[in-house]
């Protein structure tokens, strides 16, 4: 398999299309476990109380990770979002989709997004979770 198409889209070609997601996802190699990611910087600062901010922040985060494996964001397999307000991720989901494009580029994995009565950091809006898998040799 060529570095492009590590991995594979499982998808029933009977089911409506998946739009910014995957169903599933089959990948071999070594595997990455990205523990959650907040909003805030390499200072584990807030540096806004701005959902959309917070995403693209821990998105960014995400990518410095991954990049400590020389890894990138086309290795994602899994993406879990926990969020503190389901209706303000629904209401600003074209904000979302175009902060998420922007760091992670057109490459949809399998997702799930959860909504959560809190996290950790009072601060945080939301937390995101990723597994990666880096193609075998």
């Amino acid at each position: 398999m060529s570095d492009a198409n590590f991995h594979q889209l499982l998808h029933p070609s009977h089911w409506k299309p998946a739009i910014g997601y995957a169903n599933g996802v089959l990948a071999s190699g070594q595997t990455i476990f990205v523990g959650g990611q907040v909003g805030w910087n390499a200072d584990q600062v807030f540096e806004s109380d701005d959902f959309v901010m917070q995403v693209n922040q821990a998105l960014q985060n995400i990518v410095a990770i991954l990049k400590e494996a020389n890894a990138g964001p086309e290795h994602i397999v899994r993406l879990t979002w926990y969020v503190t307000d389901k209706r303000e991720y629904l209401a600003r989901l074209r904000e979302v989709g175009g902060a998420y494009r922007e760091v992670l580029g057109k490459h949809f994995p399998a997702m799930t997004m959860i909504q959560v009565a809190g996290l950790v950091e009072d601060q945080a809006k939301v937390e995101i979770e990723v597994t990666a898998v880096i193609p075998a040799v």
